[in-house]
């Protein structure tokens, strides 16, 4: 496989990285609103696939274009990493400020330490 030349071929990589990360910017609200919002919010949800799909193609089509194997892992990568970012901000339960897994019953998890729990260490006055 031709690829580019290793002077040019980090910077196209890096490039296509920020190409991605102003596709999830657009297409997300910003990290901080997703963890105070109600988790597993579903409108959260098909965002962040929407825009790991319309990331994905065009990391895949710069690095088809570039014939160049550091522009796909560059920019899969950074895919990969937002991705991982929102759907763990959208996991957070927010009364608790701890990622809980889907499908655990809220019952389950009530056995928070004292400095975690739902008061925030905060006493009414």
């Amino acid at each position: 496989m031709a690829g580019l030349k290793p002077e040019i071929s980090l910077p196209v990589g890096l490039a296509t990285a920020a190409v991605v990360y102003g596709i999830y910017q657009n297409g997300l609200p910003p990290v901080v609103d997703i963890r105070t919002a109600p988790q597993n919010h579903p409108d959260v949800e098909g965002a962040e696939r929407a825009a790991a799909w319309t990331s994905a193609v065009v990391v895949a089509g710069i690095s088809l274009i570039a014939k160049d194997p550091t522009v796909f892992v560059i920019g899969g990568a950074m895919v990969v990493a937002l991705s991982w970012w929102h759907r763990h901000a959208n996991n957070v339960n927010p009364e608790w400020s701890l990622a809980v897994p889907r499908g655990a019953d809220e019952n389950e998890v009530t056995d928070l330490p004292e400095d975690q729990a739902a008061n925030y260490g905060y006493e009414a006055a």
